[in-house]
């Protein structure tokens, strides 16, 4: 349509100029040249050239009017074309953006199901959802409730793909106000935002924090945790944000749950259920590593095989309630005295434990052998308002000077525990 307004202006203006000029230039000539009374002839046919040219005049003046309201809603359209492509645009790269965040959940999944401990699959969770909203500024941190104080704990955290020890261990007001109302929250900028102080974000854990979102990971109705990302640039998390962290805390706490599951059944079944420690099966083969492990070292492992002393005549008078009772008093007194780490404890079967010592020296564990035997011969247990007393007889050995192998050193422990026996029990004896 312009092309052909632009095509009509250009044939006016020309056709105006041809009978505007060459006629005058004719005329003018002829009447120089031949008749000068000619001029009046010219007169007449500049009036009629004067009203053809104020005729086209405004024709062209129409036409240029024209061209100009063509061409200003060319341009509007052009500019509506031109949103509606950006806009679409937009909303392919939304969509883009969409499919590589459910690309990277998915992801999430599969490496979430690989994980059994709850160590690994609180590393993985972490690790993942910074990949999600990563930035070497933004900091995340997986808090857990703790079973016996239902207060917050920290199991993992992590800035950018550096793991963090943070200060705050229990959270901030931010995560106790997620625990108090059990739902996700997102600041865009802490210092603009009425519900919380702007002062304390400084102060409390030394960490400059201007925009975080949270969100507690649900099983059900109830609560194990709280997933967290905050960063010292304001408005740096929105809406879509908030939704697919909530997305991910929900796969995470369903993994979570997995794995404190999948350790409760490993407990079980590497622990006695009366006495809460380590069943024979389990405790040789940590010995065995712990031997090996001492042997490189160049150390010592002590080992004691521990037996209650006339246990039989004890059930036999009290009943056998009264010796689980008995069993799981002496389980807490051997955990009390050789608790530390590097060592286990185990109970070796009926009436018998074993304890292997981690770094002791044979003297060394016959001193706390006998100290152990001292504790237990002074300690009264009450059973039918009847104070009643034990005694445990101990043998001694140890690694590597009363052998290199397990069943070796077990053979020369037992050996001394007969010995003790022997010589009228409640004493200790070393191979």
């Amino acid at each position: 349509m312009i092309k052909i307004l632009k095509r009509q202006l250009f044939s006016s203006r020309f056709f105006f100029l041809a009978v505007l000029v060459l006629p005058l230039i004719g005329f003018g000539a002829y009447a120089l040249s031949a008749r000068p009374q000619f001029f009046f002839l010219i007169f007449i046919a500049l009036i009629f050239i004067s009203g053809l040219s104020f005729f086209y005049y405004r024709r062209f003046t129409q036409l240029t009017a024209q061209y100009d309201i063509k061409r200003q809603d060319f341009y509007e359209q052009a500019n509506v074309l031109e949103s509606d492509i950006e806009k679409e645009w937009q909303g392919i790269n939304a969509i883009k953006k969409k499919i590589v965040d459910y690309g990277r959940l998915k992801v999430l999944a599969e490496k979430l199901n690989q994980s059994f401990t709850i160590h690994e699959t609180t590393r993985t969770l972490t690790s993942e959802v910074m990949q999600l909203f990563g930035h070497k500024e933004v900091t995340i941190i997986l808090y857990l409730f703790q079973s016996k104080t239902g207060e917050l704990g920290i199991s993992a955290s992590r800035k950018g793909q550096m793991e963090v020890n943070l200060k705050a261990k229990k959270g901030d007001f931010y995560d106790r106000w997620v625990a108090k109302n059990v739902q996700a929250l997102l600041v865009e900028d802490t210092k603009n935002d009425f519900r919380f102080d702007f002062k304390k974000a400084h102060t409390e854990d030394g960490r400059v924090i201007r925009s975080v979102m949270s969100v507690p990971l649900m099983i059900g109705s109830k609560a194990i945790g709280i997933l967290r990302l905050d960063s010292s640039s304001p408005n740096y998390f929105h809406a879509e944000n908030i939704r697919l962290l909530a997305t991910a805390a929900d796969l995470g706490a369903v993994a979570i749950e997995n794995a404190q599951l999948y350790e409760k059944i490993e407990e079980l079944a590497i622990r006695d259920s009366l006495t809460g420690l380590y069943l024979r099966r389990y405790f040789l083969e940590r010995m065995g590593h712990e031997m090996q492990r001492e042997l490189r070292q160049g150390g010592e492992l002590s080992f004691l095989m521990i037996d209650l002393d006339y246990f039989k005549r004890y059930n036999d008078a009290y009943g056998h309630m009264a010796g689980d009772i008995v069993l799981r008093t002496v389980s807490l007194m051997l955990s009390d005295m050789f608790g530390d780490p590097g060592n286990m404890i185990c109970r070796y079967g009926g009436e018998e434990f074993a304890v292997f010592i981690h770094d002791c020296s044979k003297e060394r564990a016959v001193e706390m052998a006998q100290q152990f035997r001292k504790k237990i011969e002074k300690q009264a247990i009450v059973l039918r308002r009847e104070k009643t007393m034990i005694t445990v007889s101990i043998g001694v050995s140890v690694f590597p000077g009363d052998g290199h192998l397990k069943n070796d050193l077990i053979e020369k422990a037992d050996a001394a525990l007969y010995k003790a026996k022997g010589k009228g029990r409640n004493c200790v004896c070393c191979a």
